[in-house]
């Protein structure tokens, strides 16, 4: 809940309208995992709470730890399905710096997209999360963090922008000052490409959060076969929503670009992405592709293959010498399974490693 929704909750039990904020305080700031900790709190009032409300509905399954730091929590949810988080410490973190670190938080219980390089489309798609199941994420890896998170990437399993109203209001519940006060320019949305979400997040949501893009091709007919949603939402009309966006809003969206041997790492493909920076004040977040070998995919996907890594310099640079500013993702937790497009619950919602 929101403050105000805590206002209105705790007025139905005949309470003052202060209790809110202690609540709100309790959860959100001191991460408290029981109503019996809030002792500022009547201990009357504190029976109610117990009767009739819950703190959290995430059980965890299961941790594992990468060798550069990275850790993926496995969640359980109140009917049984299954969600990964992970945690990515600074130092793997090449774009925001020193000291922070990173919380990557999904929004769906599976995927709906099927894109031809990602393990979670592999899952199928069995319902959206719900505001407190998002945020629940957070404040359950926040409490096994000696360090604070500072960093929220709504890029694990599952597209944001078809989970749209719940994770916006996710998001104002954990930038409010009143709680974890993570700062808008430090969470970000990561899109499959919904032109109208796009235009939407710019024209209704007040909060300056980033916007990220899963671009990986500007040429419509190969995008296709890497992310299906392209047939609904072809390349041109992604290209005037981020226009729009960004004229509406003043900010730069970043453009994810996983890099495929001889298939998008191209001279081609480098004089377009140019060419889109010269139209649209952009980021280019080059990534590395991440076998998914482990969901045993077939067809397509099958045949996709990491660019070398001196390609990915060598790309990386051709990009800065036209002025586009260019990050190069490391990839964390690789060998957990728990980097950029590994996120998956396999059949059965049995957990595939390190139980």
């Amino acid at each position: 809940m929101t403050v105000d929704e805590l206002v209105s909750f705790v007025e139905g039990f005949g309470e003052k309208r202060y209790r809110a904020l202690q609540i709100f305080r309790w959860i959100n700031t001191k991460l408290a995992s029981s109503f019996n900790e809030m002792t500022d709190i009547s201990a009357s009032f504190r029976q109610t709470l117990e009767q009739c409300a819950e703190l959290s509905s995430l059980h965890e399954v299961n941790r594992s730890h990468s060798i550069d730091g990275t850790t993926k929590f496995l969640f359980q949810l109140f009917d049984g399905a299954r969600i990964e988080s992970v945690l990515i410490p600074s130092f793997t973190e090449t774009e925001d710096g020193d000291g922070r670190i990173t919380l990557c938080v999904s929004t769906q219980v599976g995927c709906p997209l099927a894109c031809a390089f990602c393990a979670t489309g592999t899952m199928g798609f069995t319902r959206n999360l719900t505001t407190n199941e998002i945020v629940d994420q957070v404040l359950t890896v926040q409490r096994s963090s000696s360090t604070r998170i500072s960093n929220i990437v709504f890029m694990g399993m599952g597209e944001p922008m078809l989970n749209f109203e719940n994770v916006l209001k996710a998001i104002s519940i954990l930038n409010d000052e009143k709680g974890l006060a993570i700062g808008a320019r430090h969470i970000t949305i990561s899109t499959a490409g919904y032109a109208d979400q796009i235009r939407r997040l710019a024209d209704e949501f007040d909060i300056p959060v980033k916007l990220a893009l899963s671009l990986h091709t500007l040429d419509n007919e190969k995008r296709t076969l890497l992310m299906p949603i392209t047939k609904k939402y072809p390349v041109p009309e992604l290209l005037n929503a981020l226009e729009y966006y960004y004229r509406k809003t003043r900010r730069r969206p970043t453009l994810e670009y996983i890099l495929f041997q001889n298939f998008n790492d191209t001279q081609d493909d480098i004089k377009r992405l140019i060419s889109v920076g010269k139209r649209i004040p952009c980021k280019i977040n080059l990534i590395p592709f991440h076998s998914i070998g482990f969901t045993k995919v077939s067809g397509f996907g099958a045949t996709l293959q990491p660019a070398l890594q001196d390609r990915i310099e060598q790309f990386a640079q051709a990009l800065r010498n036209g002025n586009l500013t260019v990050m190069v993702r490391s990839s964390s937790g690789d060998d957990i399974q728990a980097a950029c497009g590994q996120l998956a619950v396999l059949t059965n919602n049995k957990e595939r490693c390190n139980e």
